[in-house]
């Protein structure tokens, strides 16, 4: 696995227990942060890459900064 790879693997695994940790659905989550549960999916399985945007509107939802969501994933490497 290569660098970016892990950290794909590491972002994917923080949002799902994120989300879980808060009993939402991969719709659900979608639409509070008005992304497609498509791309929500392919986050989580580490198929896609998050934008600062994007990693912004999820750490909204979840009412973190973005620091701390990036510390979160950090600690999934």
């Amino acid at each position: 696995m290569g660098k970016s790879t892990d950290l794909d693997a590491a972002f994917g695994i923080a949002l799902r227990r994120l989300r879980q940790s808060k009993k939402l659905t991969q719709e659900q989550l979608g639409f509070e942060a008005g992304l497609r549960r498509t791309f929500i999916s392919s986050l989580e399985l580490g198929e896609k890459q998050a934008s600062l945007a994007t990693i912004q509107k999820l750490a909204a939802v979840f009412d973190l900064t973005m620091a701390k969501f990036i510390q979160l994933v950090e600690k999934e490497l």
